[in-house]
């Protein structure tokens, strides 16, 4: 039996600064506003100091200064709610609290690495990658997957390889939370870094059970 998914929208809760939005189809960005609803594959741009909070299901996005993503896909299907997102330059927090029962399953892409996300909060800025709560299998393009745990923090390096989180840990050389930054749910208020990417797949079903 085939199971229809349901499109969703989006919602803009919160902005400051310069936040612009591009719908699909469209070529221009417009400013965008609390309350502005935002669809598959609209594009958020934040400028210097700028940020925007975007809920979309149950999943909370905190859109950092200077990054801009793509919303490629938001839908809704059998009491899982599936949400994949682009990013291409900045920093962007999760945070998910799906109800009992219900599976959120997200994935945060970009091109050179893939993460497992068993959670429901982390943040990261295409290179570096902090967990809050949970566990993230972070993997590169090249070398094997590292399991990362909450209060833990792992790497892209330079030959494509996820750096070993307890190593990290070991050697004081975890990458520090930008400034301002909170782990424990506070908002960051440094400035994100666009020098590597990597991709972040929520998937809660080991959590919450079949």
């Amino acid at each position: 039996m085939v199971t229809a998914a349901f499109a969703q929208n989006g919602v803009i809760r919160e902005l400051s600064g310069t936040v612009e939005l591009k719908a699909p189809g469209s070529s221009a960005y417009v400013q965008a506003k609390s309350g502005d609803q935002v669809s598959e594959d609209t594009i958020i741009s934040t400028g210097f100091k700028s940020s925007a909070l975007v809920a979309i299901g149950n999943a909370l996005l905190t859109v950092r200064p200077l990054t801009r993503l793509t919303l490629q896909e938001i839908s809704s299907a059998s009491g899982t709610e599936t949400l994949n997102v682009n990013l291409q330059a900045g920093r962007v927090r999760v945070d998910v609290n799906p109800p009992s029962g219900t599976r959120a399953a997200m994935t945060v892409s970009s091109p050179v690495a893939t993460a497992s996300v068993r959670g429901t909060s982390f943040e990261f800025d295409t290179k570096n990658l902090w967990v809050n709560h949970g566990q993230v299998s972070f993997k590169g393009q090249r070398g094997p997957m590292m399991l990362v745990n909450a209060g833990s923090s792992s790497r892209i390096q330079e030959d494509g390889k996820v750096a070993d989180p307890v190593s990290i840990k070991i050697a004081g050389l975890s990458p520090q939370m930008p400034v301002g930054s909170n782990p424990s749910g506070g908002s960051p208020s440094g400035e994100g870094s666009a020098s590597a990417a990597l991709s972040i797949t929520v998937d809660y079903r080991d959590i919450l059970g079949d």
